[in-house]
């Protein structure tokens, strides 16, 4: 029963903040048109 208190306890800051990020709108921001390289580019042909 304790570990079930402290998982709770220790839950729910992170649940209040998690919610009030979604609840506080954040600014509307511009994404780049091009994509990110997730790989390094292979030799040019």
């Amino acid at each position: 029963m304790r570990a079930l208190v402290a998982t709770a306890a220790g839950l729910a800051p992170v649940l209040l903040v998690v919610l009030l990020i979604a609840v506080v709108d954040v600014p509307p921001g511009e994404t780049s048109p091009r994509p990110l390289l997730t790989t390094v580019p292979g030799p040019v042909k």
